[in-house]
C-alpha cells in the first residue's frame, strides 16, 4: 500500500479531457454517517455508487442516501433483507431510495453522463438463490429471467454513454480459491461463490456494447481465519475489468489516531477505465493512503522513420 502524504483534493487541477471520477462505497454494515456526507461534498465525485449491505435491516441509511444531491446509484445486497422472511424491510429501504435503486434496472445519471445497471438485488451470491425476503418482494425469479433483466436494461441505454455494471456479489468466474474476487472463504472447499445469472448477463451485453467495469462488493477483503487478504479486482480478456470494493470495516483509524473513512475510486475516460484505487481519506478530504489497482497505459508514440537522404 502506497502512502500518501497529507494532500489537497486530489481531483484538483483535472485533465482538460473530461474524466468521470466515481466514488464506491462497499459493504457498509452500518458504517455510514452525516461525515461520509461531509466528505464527499469535499472531494466532489461525479458519481456515487453503493454496493449494498447498508445495515442489517435498519432504515435509517437508506433514508439517508435517498435524501442525497450527489448523483447515486445503489443495489441492495443480502443483510438489507434482514431477518424478516416477510420482504417488509426490504421493501421500506427500497422505497426509502426509489429510483436510486437500479437492481434489475437502467439508472441513468445525466450529469455526469453514465449509465449504471443493477445486478440482482439482494444478492448472497453462491451461483443462484432468492432469499426469503426477496421471493416475498420480487416474486419467483429463474436464473434466466434474472438475466434476460440485466441484459434487456443494459441494452436499454444510450449507446454513446459509458456503462458500470452494479451487483452486490459478482459474477462466477472469477476463480475459485478463497482469495479471488468471489471465493468463498467462509467454509472449506474454497469455491467460486460468484453469481451465475450475472457472468450470462455480461456475456450477452458484451455482444452488443463494451462493458469497462463490473462494481460489486458482499466477499470482504479481508479473509476469514486469518488466511490474508482478497484479490480485489483484475481485468478480462475482453478488457472488462472487476472491482470488489468490500472493505470491512471502512471505518477505522491509523496508527496515528487519525480517523479514515474508505471508498473505492475509479476514473472513467474516453467511455474507458482509466484508473482504479482503494482510497483511505481524512476527515478533512486529505488523500492518506491509496491502494493503486489499474492505470491504463499510456498510448504509444509512432515514431516516424527517417526520411531517406
Amino acid at each position: 500500500m502506497a502512502v500518501i502524504g497529507a494532500s489537497a483534493d486530489p481531483n484538483s487541477g483535472k485533465n482538460p479531457r473530461k474524466d468521470l471520477q466515481i466514488a464506491i462505497a462497499g459493504d457498509l454494515h452500518g458504517q455510514w454517517d452525516g461525515l461520509d456526507e461531509e466528505l464527499l461534498g469535499l472531494l466532489r465525485p461525479d458519481a456515487l455508487m453503493v454496493v449494498g449491505d447498508l445495515s442489517d435491516g435498519d432504515q435509517l441509511i437508506a433514508a439517508r442516501l435517498g435524501r442525497l444531491a450527489l448523483p447515486m446509484a445503489c443495489v441492495l445486497g443480502n443483510h438489507d433483507a434482514g431477518r424478516d422472511a416477510s420482504g417488509r424491510t426490504l421493501q421500506r429501504q427500497l422505497s426509502l431510495l426509489g429510483d436510486r435503486h437500479c437492481g434489475w434496472g437502467l439508472r441513468c445519471l445525466d450529469p455526469p453522463g453514465l449509465a449504471v445497471v443493477g445486478g440482482r438485488p439482494a444478492s448472497a451470491g453462491g451461483g443462484f438463490r432468492l432469499n426469503p425476503g426477496a421471493l416475498a418482494v420480487f416474486g419467483p425469479v429463474t436464473m434466466q429471467e434474472s438475466a434476460d433483466r440485466i441484459t434487456a436494461a443494459a441494452l436499454a441505454a444510450d449507446p454513446g454513454l459509458p456503462m458500470v455494471l452494479l451487483a452486490h456479489c459478482g459474477p462466477s468466474g472469477l476463480g475459485s480459491t478463497c482469495a479471488d474476487p468471489c471465493g468463498r472463504d467462509w467454509k472449506k472447499p474454497a469455491v467460486d461463490w460468484g453469481d451465475q445469472d450475472l457472468t450470462v448477463a455480461i456475456e450477452r451485453i458484451r455482444r452488443h456494447r463494451p462493458l469497462p467495469l463490473v462494481v460489486f462488493g458482499h466477499m470482504h477483503h479481508r479473509l476469514k481465519r486469518g488466511q490474508g487478504e482478497r484479490l480485489s479486482f483484475l481485468r478480462d480478456r475482453a478488457g472488462t475489468a472487476y472491482l470488489n470494493s468490500a472493505c470491512v470495516p471502512r471505518h477505522g483509524n491509523d496508527d496515528q489516531g487519525r480517523a479514515l473513512r474508505h471508498f473505492s475510486w475509479v476514473v472513467l475516460r474516453d467511455g474507458q477505465l482509466h484508473q482504479a484505487s482503494h482510497r483511505w481519506y481524512g476527515m478533512g478530504g486529505q488523500l492518506l493512503y491509496e491502494q493503486r489497482l489499474y492505470q491504463q497505459p499510456a498510448p504509444e508514440v509512432q515514431v516516424a522513420a527517417p526520411a531517406p537522404c
